[in-house]
């Protein structure tokens, strides 16, 4: 059975006012350009996260704790995705080996939070995200959990049924760049390609580093 008209209608309206609030949030939040050279929002000062209380894929609390003394590249999807977490997880993984110059310190810690924790458990997760890379990190929690810092983080996203009655979410693209006290310091938008990535990763931090 087709989708009916008055729903497509109303998503596209939700989307469309997701996509203008984040624009807006995003517009307010971010600072003065960051230099041409930097392929990157970069907020004028960095941003603090809510206090949240999730659960990673080994079963442990991830909380803000879990962002500090180091650089986290954050991104929000989930294991049901057919095309897009999957590319952009493997286009993290590729990114990270190429980042491997880098000291210790600098080398950065991929977080993926679902944004489908009806079906994605901590071992959904598991058996998921460390195919990408074993250092990755899944993320997930109530729907509630979830929902609230999405939505402090500006992250859109919406479950969109499909005519064989499961569904799919539409979700952000963007990668955030958390920095070592926790707070969010960038954001990388979509289209991600692993060399580019790395080479904006190095270029941001460098450049936040100085200023």
């Amino acid at each position: 059975m087709s989708v009916p008209l008055r729903i497509i209608a109303a998503i596209l309206a939700l989307l469309a006012l997701g996509a203008g609030a984040y624009t807006a949030y995003r517009l307010q939040s971010a600072g003065p350009a960051a230099p041409d050279d930097i392929d990157a929002t970069i907020f004028n000062a960095p941003r603090p996260i809510p206090g949240f209380a999730l659960t990673d894929h080994n079963g442990e609390a991830f909380d803000p704790q879990r962002l500090q003394d180091h650089w986290t590249l954050l991104f929000f999807g989930f294991t049901h995705c057919p095309d897009v977490c999957p590319t952009t997880l493997n286009t993290l993984a590729r990114s990270r080996a190429l980042l491997s110059d880098l000291p210790a310190s600098l080398q950065p810690e991929v977080v993926l939070i679902s944004v489908d924790p009806e079906r994605d458990t901590v071992e959904k997760l598991r058996d998921y995200v460390p195919f990408f890379d074993p250092t990755f990190i899944g993320v997930t929690g109530t729907t509630a959990e979830i929902d609230a810092l999405t939505a402090a983080l500006g992250v859109a996203h919406m479950k969109v049924p499909r005519e064989d009655g499961d569904y799919t979410v539409d979700h952000s693209s963007a990668i955030f760049l958390i920095d070592p006290t926790g707070r969010q310091a960038a954001l990388f938008s979509a289209p991600h390609e692993a060399a580019s990535l790395a080479a904006r990763y190095k270029a941001t931090i460098s450049y936040l580093e100085r200023r």
